[in-house]
């Protein structure tokens, strides 16, 4: 049950997107909020959270699908 809640989030996220993305307003995709949210074009210090962020992340999702045990 838990693959169909999965692929029914990737389907509502993918049109959504698109849809913002087809219709040029300003800051409505999800780039442009993470954008907003730390600030990457006028900070620094948000550029800097954004990065170690995404990359701990990033990092972390890849041992976790690659190794199964965390």
């Amino acid at each position: 049950m838990s693959w169909l809640i999965w692929t029914l989030w990737v389907v509502f996220f993918a049109v959504y997107e698109g849809t913002t993305l087809a219709n040029k307003k300003k800051g409505d995709t999800l780039s442009e909020n993470f954008r907003r949210l730390f600030r990457t074009k006028h900070s620094k210090a948000g550029r800097a959270v954004f990065t170690v962020g995404w990359l701990g992340f990033a990092g972390w999702f890849l041992l976790h699908i690659l190794t199964e045990t965390m």
